[in-house]
């Protein structure tokens, strides 16, 4: 592996485009409260202070992109163009419409959009509105991600979630009154005092919905977060695997029983045309630009990270190139890994001549435990191979 320190001033050496799908991931830092799980790149005003705004953090993507495609002009191939963009954070949302707007005029000031591009920006339903709605769809994004994670107020308000139960069904429903015809809800499941029943209401809710993609994340206490110091404390409890593990099956039911078909272990759609073209990139192993405060990004085997903090970010983009706090060029072994890790997590199942030696006779015994078939020359999980899937992953690698 060949890395720059942290906070190297230097470009990432890059070779060339991987020749897939070229995808660019803005991130958003800013949020109005933090939630006690969350361990993101986020911030609240009172966090930042003077040190950054929405205003100053937009100057400086801006400066990013176009160091980015002046940076992407050196290759040797032609810069693809870009199929897809994802605004995440963070909360997008809390820019409003227009300055969502403003994001993806950014972005197109300086990369050329594929017609079809697919364009998707996170929201939190209690920032959104129909009119907030039309204009992003006016703007040109074509999908919406809301952050629903339960239906029950006191799962909220353990999570520490600021919307009220039934608005991101509501925001589901301007979104498609807007023109959005692919509108995602993300759920949070195994939350501490969460029952059978209080799942049982978010699925009611999200089904109602309409909405044609459902993501489903089992709870993870992250270290440092204010819900881990809880757990610590002995003030929640943790989360319980047997518990979870019961929670996904009942999830994958109930959305599949709807029309909903996993694609990804922790992902449905109702179509092919439902699931997120963005997500696929990633775990398909593509190229993307990730701009924004600790975004990362991923060219031809070659992947940098940003500084994090917003001010620090602004900093480094005004000095020139890229904001970079390190970078690294992956082995053949790290890349073998990662489409390991990442394929067969995919229903469409990662290719068993991919696989090492190793890997093959691991496929066999793994088949033999029940944990997953070989469908048309691909690795598939089974449904009890879907609730060990990070154990399969680590017999492939062993």
């Amino acid at each position: 592996m060949t890395a720059s320190a942290p906070e190297a001033t230097d470009t990432p050496t890059l070779r060339d485009f991987g020749g897939g799908p070229f995808g660019i991931y803005v991130h958003v830092p800013f949020c109005a409260t933090r939630c006690g799980y969350c361990d993101f790149n986020t911030y609240t005003a009172g966090e930042l202070g003077s040190s950054a705004s929405p205003q100053s953090w937009l100057e400086a993507l801006r400066g990013e992109l176009a160091a980015a495609a002046a940076t992407f002009d050196s290759l040797p191939s032609a810069q693809p163009p870009v199929s897809t963009v994802f605004v995440g954070g963070g909360t997008p949302s809390l820019l409003g419409g227009a300055g969502l707007s403003d994001v993806l005029d950014a972005v197109r000031a300086q990369f050329t959009l594929a017609p079809d591009a697919e364009v998707t920006t996170e929201s939190n339903p209690e920032s959104t509105s129909p009119e907030f709605f039309d204009r992003i769809r006016a703007a040109g994004y074509t999908r919406v991600s809301l952050g629903m994670q339960s239906a029950a107020t006191h799962v909220l308000r353990i999570l520490d979630r600021t919307h009220t139960p039934g608005r991101a069904v509501a925001a589901a429903r301007e979104a498609r009154a807007a023109g959005f015809g692919h509108i995602n809800l993300d759920l949070i499941y195994g939350t501490p005092g969460e029952s059978d029943a209080d799942l049982d209401a978010s699925l009611d809710a999200v089904l109602s919905a309409g909405v044609d993609h459902v993501s489903a994340y089992s709870l993870i206490v992250e270290d440092g977060t204010a819900m881990a110091r809880k757990v610590r404390r002995g003030e929640l409890p943790a989360p319980d695997e047997d518990t979870l593990a019961a929670r996904y099956e009942r999830i994958d039911a109930r959305l599949s029983g709807a029309g909903l078909r996993w694609y990804e272990v922790s992902n449905w759609a109702a179509t092919d045309s439902a699931r997120c073209r963005h997500n696929i990139g990633y775990w398909d192993g593509g190229d993307w630009l990730g701009a924004g405060p600790g975004a990362h990004s991923h060219i031809g085997g070659v992947r940098w990270w940003n500084v994090k903090h917003p001010g620090r970010y602004a900093d480094r983009v005004a000095r020139g190139g890229l904001p970079a706090a390190g970078w690294e060029a992956l082995t053949a072994a790290e890349r073998y890994t990662e489409r390991v890790m990442l394929g067969v997590r995919l229903r469409s199942g990662l290719p068993v001549a991919e696989l090492d030696d190793e890997g093959r006779r691991a496929c066999e015994r793994i088949v033999a435990d029940g944990l997953a078939l070989v469908r048309d020359q691909r690795l598939v999980l089974t449904d009890r191979g879907r609730l060990l899937a990070d154990g399969v992953v680590r017999e492939l690698l062993s």
